[in-house]
């Protein structure tokens, strides 16, 4: 069943890459996809956006995770449930409905211009969805507030694995709460904080949803990223299967790049 559903896609779609022509209507072209990357402007520019978002997205999210863990890991907070449930609830919430959401807050006459307008701080509306620099913070805003929780439920798990002791031993001998913050818990969360490192790397990568969903790639090519331009490829455009296929490697590729960038700085020294 793995090599079924898993390998042979993969080695199919590493065919087809090798492969070019209109639909169907294949035929072997050796490395042209691959060389094409070097001079398709639109491919450029989905490869740029997709690394800002990875450079920028992806610290921001653990980050925020690592806080609301620790915070939501104190014994004497009260409703933490509640708590909990709220920051994980994004991670569930439907993609295109709070798409939806976003492009009405975001929007001209949206709920956020009109709210800063109201207390002065700005005085025209800002064009969140029509200026390439401000479309990019949408989008990060949007998968840091979708992913945050999601990756705050593995700190958390962890957090709660760590005995008391070693806490209480460190209050003793006079640390403080921002000394137990970098010389315990982030030394504990290693493992878990490179596993989400990862896993999120991979999906940043392979965004697709929301720059589809709230912006549409635009304004230009300003937040299209790889996944869409290979949907476009595909689906939008006259169908190139084959180029669609190299586009895709390039994921694949970066992907072990900066996996083995994490490992290189974040893994166990010893391994």
């Amino acid at each position: 069943m793995i090599s079924l559903f898993y390998f042979y896609p993969m080695i199919q779609t590493l065919i087809l890459s090798f492969q070019s022509g209109p639909g169907v209507n294949l035929e072997f072209a050796g490395l042209h996809n691959y060389t094409r990357l070097f001079t398709d402007p639109n491919f450029l520019a989905a490869l740029f956006n997709t690394v800002i978002f990875f450079i920028f997205q992806v610290p921001l999210m653990i980050i925020f995770a690592l806080m609301f863990s620790v915070m939501l890991n104190n014994k004497k907070l009260k409703f933490k449930g509640l708590f909990r449930t709220a920051i994980f609830l994004p991670a569930v919430t439907s993609l295109v409905a709070y798409s939806v959401i976003f492009k009405y807050l975001f929007s001209n006459n949206g709920t956020l211009n009109s709210m800063l307008i109201n207390l002065g701080v700005i005085a025209e509306p800002i064009t969140w969805l029509q200026d390439p620099f401000w479309a990019k913070i949408v989008i990060i805003l949007a998968i840091t507030w979708r992913w945050v929780g999601y990756n705050m439920i593995f700190y958390l798990s962890a957090l709660q694995n760590v005995d008391d002791s070693i806490y209480e031993a460190a209050k003793i001998d006079g640390a403080s709460p921002f000394q137990q913050f970098f010389k315990i818990t982030i030394p504990m969360l290693k493992p878990i904080i490179l596993f989400t490192s990862i896993v999120s790397t991979i999906g940043t990568l392979q965004l697709f949803d929301e720059p589809m969903n709230i912006t549409e790639g635009g304004p230009g090519n300003a937040t299209l990223t790889i996944s869409q331009y290979i949907y476009n490829l595909s689906f939008e455009y006259t169908p190139d299967f084959g180029y669609a296929a190299a586009v895709s490697f390039t994921i694949v590729v970066m992907v072990v790049i900066f996996s083995i960038i994490q490992f290189k700085f974040a893994g166990d020294k010893n391994e």
